[in-house]
């Protein structure tokens, strides 16, 4: 169980919270809200807690608290409530660009304050080597998150008054450069560990395998495969290494500090200080009751394969279901035993063809759809008639995802209730809380946010071998992520198996599946098809968007341009800092 100390300051820092003695110290509020920069170095403790409120702006809606909203512009994730950015009229005004901007801008600030004072604190140098290493892992950071997207914005490196914000961007390259030098200066700094273990008081603060992690991803960017291979080779040898039991534990609590995370946001069940994925993800029968704002994306959960290996196709279980109307198909999706009353509605607010029901089975036929595929995705997605272990106020039922809903939360049949009784969603599995006891409130999970764990090194070091040449070492990487996972290997013997990978464009796609798989709902989806410039093709293709299960649309997404690709400057900014020049494309 996680222990919260709590230490009243007296002093300049009149109302300051410090955490001592376990890894809740990273959770502290951040001092500059009391604190001048001036007098923030002038005390270990206070200069201290000047670097526990740079890890609190992962802590932010815009950096890493609301991963689950970079999701919705996925392609795992649908919002229910359809974003500019999806409906294609987004512009440089919009509160998405100027947050992500301003976030990221204020956690550099705070690294650039302690990077720049940390000598004056009276510690030891061996400590203020680390400190300022940990400093520069954020100032890398926050750059490499906001160059990802802005492709080139102001670089400072050392601290700057509101008024002396007047720089324009940078290259895109010349950020790159500024993130791989910090990140090469805590790689080299011998005062920072490799790792932390399980159970450490100082667990989840930067450590060498972390820079090691984000420095190869920033060689991805570049296209430096070589030297991506390089680092992410490095963290293995650092003992990272896949979780063993199970990739639905893998999201629990009593795993977050497993050997497969690499950094995390750290959380605890208190306002504040915990995570809001269940409440987001979660449906009205989670403890607490959540409001499934984010919903899993119906053409993603299609492209799950099955156990061997082979594609999902619709008509190998219900022959004719590809060609059929969307909603003429939702009579698949009908619970046993209807109402007379029920198949009314059914077939005039659905659209349902009831030539194809089956009073008795059909909730039989359509489970088989969803056996003996990746089990990532059953312990993902709640699918239709499976069952879900949640809660009603303080008591812990067993639920069913049926159609249409009927009820009740604390009494037969038990069905499972979402904010949307009205349609039918796929729902998350994932990151939700289950029982009426795994965590204390709907708004504060205590579970940790990966924000890099060894999956992702995996597969991005298969990645960057694949680009280099294709060959069996790269099958090797991607094969123990799917082994862990529990589907079928990839080989190169027997062409005649759907596991057979022919070349560097075939590994390179399945490499890229094997990513939308094992990350759904983590906050990585977007910024990888930005990476790959294939969102247009995922996000954006043939009418995708919200869809009831079924594949009938609620909203389709549009593609506003190729300069999606490449964010704007917020106008706030701009108006600001008129040095600042506007991207091609962009309507202030």
């Amino acid at each position: 169980m996680k222990l919260l100390n709590k230490i009243i300051l007296s002093g300049v820092v009149s109302f300051m919270i410090l955490f001592t003695g376990c890894r809740e110290n990273l959770m502290d509020l951040a001092p500059y809200n009391s604190v001048s920069s001036g007098n923030m170095w002038t005390t270990e403790n206070l200069a201290d807690q000047g670097v526990i409120g740079i890890y609190n702006v992962l802590r932010f809606s815009s950096v890493a608290g609301s991963l689950y909203m970079y999701e919705s512009y996925g392609v795992s994730t649908d919002e229910r409530d359809q974003s500019t950015l999806t409906k294609g009229t987004i512009t440089a005004t919009s509160g998405l660009f100027s947050d992500y901007w301003k976030g990221h801008y204020e956690g550099i600030h705070r690294a650039n304050d302690a990077i720049a004072n940390l000598h004056k604190a009276p510690m030891t140098e061996s400590k203020i080597n680390r400190l300022v290493a940990e400093a520069k892992y954020f100032r890398a950071f926050f750059y490499y998150r906001l160059n990802m997207v802005y492709k080139g914005v102001p670089l400072y490196l050392e601290p700057t008054e509101l008024e002396e914000f007047t720089k324009g961007q940078e290259s895109e390259a010349t950020i790159w450069n500024a993130v791989i030098t910090d990140l090469t200066d805590c790689i080299n700094e011998p005062n920072l560990p490799d790792r932390y273990n399980k159970g450490d008081g100082d667990y989840g603060r930067v450590t060498k395998s972390a820079a090691y992690a984000l420095r190869g991803k920033v060689y991805m960017w570049i296209k430096e495969w070589a030297k991506a291979e390089a680092d992410f080779a490095k963290v293995g040898e650092m003992g990272h290494k896949l979780f063993d039991g199970g990739y639905k534990q893998l999201f629990k609590e009593a795993n977050e500090q497993c050997e497969e995370m690499i950094f995390s946001l750290q959380c605890i069940g208190e306002a504040g200080y915990g995570n809001e994925f269940s409440f987001r993800y979660g449906s009205r029968v989670a403890y607490g009751q959540g409001w499934n704002t984010y919903l899993v994306n119906a053409d993603f959960v299609e492209s799950f394969e099955c156990a061997d290996g082979s594609a999902f196709d619709w008509n190998d279980y219900i022959p004719g279901y590809n060609e059929m109307d969307p909603k003429e198909r939702s009579v698949y999706f009908l619970r046993d035993n209807m109402t007379d009353e029920e198949k009314t509605k059914m077939v005039n607010d659905q659209g349902a063809d009831l030539s194809k029901y089956l009073s008795e089975g059909n909730e039989a036929r359509i489970m088989k759809a969803y056996e003996n595929r990746d089990p990532r995705l059953a312990a993902a997605v709640i699918t239709p008639y499976s069952t879900y272990f949640g809660a009603a106020g303080a008591d812990s039922y067993t639920y069913t995802l049926r159609w249409p809903y009927r009820g009740f939360d604390a009494s037969e049949p038990y069905d499972l209730r979402t904010d949307t009784n009205n349609r039918f969603y796929y729902l998350f599995r994932k990151f939700v809380a289950e029982g009426a006891t795994e965590i204390p409130n709907r708004q504060y999970s205590p579970i940790d946010i990966p924000l890099i764990r060894y999956a992702d090194v995996l597969l991005s070091r298969a990645e960057a071998m694949n680009e280099q040449g294709f060959g069996e070492s790269v099958i090797d990487l991607v094969n123990q992520v799917r082994a862990r996972a529990g589907v079928a290997l990839l080989q190169t013997t027997d062409a005649s198996l759907p596991t057979y990978v022919s070349n560097q464009a075939d590994m390179r796609e399945r490499i890229r599946n094997e990513r939308r798989w094992e990350f759904c709902g983590e906050g990585v989806n977007f910024f990888d098809e930005m990476r790959w410039q294939t969102l247009h093709e995922t996000k954006y293709i043939n009418g995708s968007g919200l869809k009831q299960i079924w594949g009938q649309p609620q909203f389709t997404n549009t593609w506003g341009g190729q300069h999606y690709y490449h964010w704007p400057v917020p106008t706030v900014e701009q108006q600001m800092n008129s040095n600042l020049v506007q991207v091609d494309g962009w309507i202030n």
